[in-house]
């Protein structure tokens, strides 16, 4: 069975997410405007996740060294 062919100016679906529409404020400051598109854009979410990840583990592991560091060498 063969396949149907595209039409040919289509773009395949899998070349990226359509295109985000623009919110121009002229009042927004480029702190929120920075917050809006590099934080909280849907496309970036799951990198942001995994960098806060990483700075929590690393966290958690100074913190643990640190508390409990006389443990882990010995006498």
């Amino acid at each position: 069975m063969s396949r149907r062919a595209a039409p040919q100016n289509s773009v395949p679906s899998l070349f990226g997410a359509p295109p985000r529409r623009a919110i121009h404020d002229p009042n927004e400051s480029a702190l929120s405007r920075f917050m809006r598109d590099e934080i909280f854009a849907p496309e970036k979410v799951p990198g942001n996740i995994s960098i806060v990840t990483g700075v929590v583990v690393f966290v958690a592991g100074v913190f643990a060294a640190r508390t409990w560091g006389d443990i882990l060498v010995p006498a």
